[in-house]
């Protein structure tokens, strides 16, 4: 009885022994089967995320350059006071010099009208 005792006890060692060695030995493999399944389900939507993430990159990009852009324009435009300084200071002194010359023409011609001597001692009524 204690040679039938020990078989059935060496018998449960090495049963639990085998199923413990089996289970050690798939483990690995179940854990990267589970990373395969894993990678497989999700890499369609982070490949998705990669190609928005890209597009909205592409997209800030173009707003940067446009931004960069315009304040390049009003620092110039900002420089460029100086000049418009100029130019409408030029301005009101040809807008003063036409208004002298309007006036001086103005009278010229209320002048000859008159019959008083033009500028080179002629009378516009002298029939010569």
């Amino acid at each position: 009885m204690e040679d039938q005792e020990m078989q059935l006890k060496v018998r449960r060692v090495t049963d639990k022994f085998t199923e413990s060695m089996y289970v050690l030995a798939n483990e690995p493999s179940v854990a990267l089967y589970r990373l395969q399944e894993h990678v497989r389900r999700s890499l369609p939507e982070l490949v998705q995320h990669k190609t928005d993430m890209q597009s909205w990159e592409e997209q800030s990009q173009g707003a940067i350059y446009t931004v960069e852009y315009a304040c390049s324009a009003v620092k110039s435009m900002t420089n460029s006071s100086l000049y418009f300084k100029n130019i409408d200071s030029l301005l009101r002194q040809a807008i003063s010099m036409k208004e002298q010359i309007s006036t001086f023409q103005g009278r010229r011609r209320r002048t000859t009208e008159s019959g008083m001597p033009k500028e080179g001692g002629e009378t516009h009524s002298s029939g010569i």
